[in-house]
């Protein structure tokens, strides 16, 4: 059954061969052969996260080498459910690249769409830290010809930022890793977790500062200040589906976090326990405040969801940074909750820019949009969600972490910046919602295409999961908890992934 659990980052690789080999049989064949796969990668990974529900850890070890000598894959249950999130995403965002045709507009998009799953899949699963490396680099080298995909001058702009600014970030990684190799002797995660028991006095200053290092490399994924400046050019402008994608993108740097430092850093590091806590709460606080500045000032509604982005990712930064059960276990809820409502409001963005014509998503007066009751109704409740008011899944995950906070000496630091952010966000989006939907003008655009109604379900699907969050809020929370807990215990993922015989071994 553990060699099964690697099936979710081989599949896409494989589905990125087939769709590479059938491009001459026209868009057609890539179109069914990525959504077949993409389907397929759901129901796996939705098995796979009814396997790791029990509390077992499935270790894979590649080439059936033992650790730390060969690369293991680990599947438990919070990279299982990071691997359903990202696969129900990837299907809303490819569905709605196909019936809006933006597909066509470029070369590869749906071999780079497969690679791009393999790259994010292999970033959750893997269990060292070198090859977390080669994964961003996979995932990262993607997204560069995604975010590209079209062309045009702004996308050019932006991505030749969020290249530069990724460059670095990858040289950083090899720095950190090599400081840290050169210490531990070892870059298995668990394997660097028994190492950081011994470390001389001596060398804790540099295990630190290239723990830090580090956390500065994960920043830079997760967009945390002051690292956080490509994000809002890079998903701006880019194609729709691809903004969508992205979505689950900053959360690779948030799980690298809690995955690598959490269990590195974790309880067993004598002096060095938890370093990093303190430094993402501080900057999770700082990137959250100027993130509601920057959805207040935003002129367009692509760059105002970047910005909506943002502040959910800083969020996310505050509770991973209160460092408890409980606050772990709301990071997930929100978690989960903000990938999808992200990817919906850049979806509808896309939407409203198209019906709008001329005057594309500009915060301007236009012509009204078709269907606005259903459009703006649709807006209103992604705007709902996003802010975080009552009675959608984003109040219900902040105050989780908000509840998890009470006991942290932070707290009303942390009360008073979650709580006037949400304000400023919540009057942001009640004068977008004003703009676009109330201050039109009264003559209708007859050149303004009608709604394209395939093409909206993909919003529509990922809506829904915000009110099922919250219908269904008592058995989520419940596994979000398992998840939480099952994370806390360090000591027994290092004990799965140290223990782990090869085959060869255990079949004699």
């Amino acid at each position: 059954m553990n060699q099964f659990a690697s099936f979710p980052v081989l599949l896409p690789l494989i589905g990125g061969i087939f769709v590479l080999l059938a491009q001459r049989a026209g868009i057609g064949a890539q179109r069914l052969i990525n959504f077949v796969f993409t389907l397929g990668l759901l129901g796996l990974t939705i098995w796979g996260l009814q396997q790791a529900i029990s509390g077992e850890y499935q270790v894979i070890l590649l080439g059936d080498w033992e650790a730390p000598f060969g690369i293991v894959m680990v599947l438990d249950q919070l990279s299982a459910l990071m691997l359903v999130i990202t696969a129900l995403l990837a299907l809303a965002a490819l569905w709605y690249a196909m019936t809006t045709d933006v597909d066509k507009q470029g070369h590869h998009f749906h071999v780079l769409f497969q690679l791009q799953l393999f790259g994010l899949n292999g970033a959750f699963m893997t269990g060292d830290v070198f090859n977390l490396f080669v994964f961003f680099e996979v995932l990262l080298l993607a997204s560069y010809g995604l975010l590209l995909h079209g062309g045009g001058r702004l996308k050019t702009r932006a991505g030749l930022h969020y290249v530069v600014i990724n460059l670095i970030g990858s040289t950083l990684f090899l720095f950190a890793v090599g400081t840290l190799y050169g210490i531990l002797g070892t870059l298995n995660i668990a394997d660097m977790a028994i190492a950081m028991q011994f470390v001389e006095p001596q060398d804790r200053g540099v295990v630190a500062a290239a723990g830090l290092l580090l956390l500065v490399v994960f920043g830079i994924k997760a967009a945390m200040f002051p690292l956080y400046l490509w994000l809002p050019g890079a998903y701006s402008y880019t194609s729709a589906p691809v903004a969508a994608l992205f979505a689950i993108m900053t959360k690779v740097g948030l799980y690298a976090m809690i995955r690598v430092h959490g269990t590195i850093f974790g309880e067993s590091a004598g002096a060095l326990a938890y370093i990093h806590s303190d430094w993402i709460l501080v900057l999770g606080l700082v990137t959250l405040g100027l993130a509601a500045l920057g959805v207040l000032a935003a002129r367009i509604l692509r760059q105002q969801v970047a910005y909506l982005i943002l502040a959910s990712v800083a969020t996310l930064l505050v509770a991973i940074g209160i460092n408890s059960e409980a606050a772990f276990s709301a990071t997930i809820y929100y978690l989960i909750h903000s990938t999808f409502i992200g990817a919906a409001l850049f979806l509808l963005a896309d939407v409203i820019r198209i019906a709008r014509g001329t005057h594309a998503d500009s915060f301007t007066k236009a012509t009204p949009v078709a269907q606005p009751i259903l459009v703006g109704g649709v807006f209103m409740l992604l705007a709902i969600a996003v802010t975080g008011m009552p009675p959608l899944s984003g109040f219900f995950g902040k105050v989780m972490i908000l509840n998890a906070a009470i006991m942290h000496s932070w707290f009303w630091t942390i009360l008073i910046v979650v709580l006037v952010a949400g304000l400023l966000m919540i009057y942001a989006m009640a004068r977008t919602g004003s703009l676009l939907f109330y201050s039109v003008q009264a003559a209708q655009d007859k050149s303004a295409p009608s709604l394209n109604k395939s093409a909206f379900a993909a919003i529509i699907f990922l809506l829904v999961i915000s009110p099922l969050m919250v219908i269904f809020a008592k058995p989520i929370t419940d596994l979000t908890t398992e998840i939480a807990v099952q994370q806390i215990d360090h000591a027994g993922y290092i004990e799965a992934v140290t223990s782990q015989r090869p085959m060869s071994e255990v079949s004699k």
